[in-house]
Formats: C-alpha cells, sequence, structure tokens
C-alpha cells in the first residue's frame, strides 16, 4: 500500500468545485482521495492511498519501485475531481517498508552500543 501526498493551489476554482472540494475534505487516506484546504479554499493538501499492484511486488524490486505509478495514480484520483489545480508538491510513501514498534517494546538500538 502507499499513501501519496499531494499539496498544491486551485486555479480559477469556481462555486461548483469549492462544493466539490468541500465535500470531499477529511484527514483520511483513501483511494477516491480526500482534501484538506485552506479556509479561502485557495490552497489544498490532497491525501490519497493506493494498493501496490502485482506489478510494484517483484522480489527483484528496488526501493523506489512502484512509487512514480503510486503518484501517477493519485494524480488520476486527483483529476477526477475535475477541479483546476497546480501540484506544487508530492510525497509517496511505500507502506510495506514502514516499521511499526509495538507498544512497550524498546525501539532498537544501533550495533556497538
Amino acid at each position: 500500500m502507499f499513501r501519496v501526498t499531494i499539496r498544491g493551489r486551485f486555479a480559477g476554482l469556481d462555486d461548483a468545485g469549492r462544493a466539490a472540494v468541500r465535500a470531499a475534505s477529511g484527514l483520511a487516506y483513501t483511494e477516491e482521495g480526500m482534501f484538506t484546504h485552506d479556509p479561502g479554499v485557495t490552497a489544498f493538501t490532497f491525501r490519497c492511498q493506493v494498493p501496490v499492484t502485482g506489478e510494484d511486488d517483484r522480489p527483484d524490486d528496488g526501493p523506489d519501485d512502484g512509487e512514480d505509478d503510486a503518484a501517477l495514480r493519485a494524480m488520476a484520483a486527483l483529476d477526477a475531481y475535475a477541479v483546476p489545480h497546480e501540484i506544487i508538491h508530492i510525497a509517496v510513501t511505500d507502506l510495506r517498508s514502514v516499521k511499526v514498534r509495538r507498544k512497550g517494546h524498546p525501539p532498537a538500538r544501533p550495533a556497538g552500543r
């Protein structure tokens, strides 16, 4: 699973566009994507969760494989809202590489300490 965060600006958003953005407002990462935005609905953060495809999960893949495809799929989800925008920054997190520390377990110490 990838989590993609897109920051950007709206360009010439009309009332219908503002209503669409407000209807999709939220903090969660979903496959459809959700917006957070400033009070004037001029700047936004779009959060989208993109599932790993079979092509993204080959054993010979490097650490960044699949991230470009995930970013493209998140941009397609953003484009599906049909609101004029300009992308400023895209960040992709591959959740397969995230280490989860369990409650009550001390953090691992680096070797040699």
